[in-house]
């Protein structure tokens, strides 16, 4: 049976009424976040974490754990982590093995062909549930929700907690403990924000990319030679040029009602952050609607390259979007 990742997110005990529930997706923030909303809703129960790699080792492990009553806890929910289809015929086993026992299976993308995936959805038993990757409207209701109990969670600092996170759930979680960690009487001070999420670290990327999309071809050859990329970061990268073309996008269409520049930027919801106001109306003037369409063609094929072909170079797909986006900022 299929479930939304939104409604079980909402209500998590609703994975508890099926014999055994399968998480599949890139979305691991998500995943995690349902580890941890499992354990949180049966705190008397036994955790046991197993992985692919270890029940095809020890076919009888899964078997094994089932019988081995505790002397101290009788229910036991069982973590299968990194599950394919190599596991199927034993993830069959299981469901006539179990009683009390809770089962929760955790994937990666599976296809529509998955052997797994199609069990899962085609009995009235088991639950399945697709984690895919959040987007900006997600993100930040996701900000909003684990910070509602501090006060000064504005809209910029949601902003810059997405600009550092590039919409991965798992460091918008790593950057939401800090938070909690360090402001302990639940009081946001925004003059420390910047060292405590290391938003310096993208500052050198933040600057190539500003430099490309105002057409500054001498300035961004020579952020090209001294910026360093980080593999791990390509998503990241790629993120924060798309949220400044869609930006663009919707100065350009407040500008077809001649509205001046400064004025909308000025009332823009969220609103801009004042160091880069002085960037975004430079900008602003170099891109018109055929522009901003060509890039967020460029940015698509970028962004198929990185998720489709796992032996190419992706510092070379982002360099070369960079000059093509500076390419088309000058264009006539």
């Amino acid at each position: 049976m299929i479930y939304k990742s939104y409604i079980l997110e909402q209500n998590i005990k609703t994975a508890f009424d099926k014999k055994m529930f399968l998480f599949y997706g890139e979305n691991q923030g998500l995943k995690n976040d349902f580890k941890n909303q499992i354990k949180e809703n049966k705190k008397d129960y036994e955790i046991i974490r197993l992985y692919q790699e270890d029940l095809l080792k020890n076919e009888e492990l899964f078997f094994n754990e089932i019988n081995n009553k505790s002397l101290f806890n009788e229910n036991k929910i069982i973590l299968i982590n990194e599950a394919t289809d190599k596991i199927f015929p034993q993830i069959e086993k299981m469901e006539n093995m179990i009683s009390n026992e809770k089962v929760f299976i955790f994937s990666d993308i599976l296809d529509k062909k998955s052997k797994l995936r199609n069990c899962f959805e085609k009995s009235n038993n088991l639950g399945v549930v697709a984690c895919y990757e959040d987007n900006e409207v997600q993100m930040r209701k996701i900000i909003s929700t684990k910070l509602r109990e501090y006060q000064k969670v504005t809209p910029e600092l949601i902003n810059r907690l997405i600009q550092t996170s590039g919409l991965n759930r798992s460091k918008t979680n790593n950057e939401i403990e800090k938070i909690k960690s360090f402001f302990t009487n639940k009081i946001i001070d925004e003059t420390k924000i910047d060292s405590l999420l290391n938003i310096r670290t993208n500052e050198d990327f933040n600057k190539l990319k500003d430099a490309a999309l105002n057409g500054n071809k001498e300035n961004t050859n020579k952020l090209l030679a001294d910026t360093q990329f980080s593999l791990e970061n390509n998503v990241l990268y790629l993120s924060l040029i798309n949220q400044r073309i869609m930006l663009l996008e919707k100065i350009n269409i407040l500008k077809s009602d001649k509205k001046n520049i400064e004025n909308i930027i000025q009332n823009l919801r969220p609103p801009i952050f004042w160091k880069d106001k002085p960037m975004i109306i430079s900008q602003s003037t170099k891109w018109n609607s055929y522009k901003i369409k060509e890039a967020m063609r460029k940015t698509y094929d970028a962004e198929l390259q990185l998720k489709s072909n796992s032996s190419i170079n992706k510092e070379v797909i982002i360099k070369n979007l960079i000059v093509e986006l500076c390419s088309t900022a000058t264009a006539a």
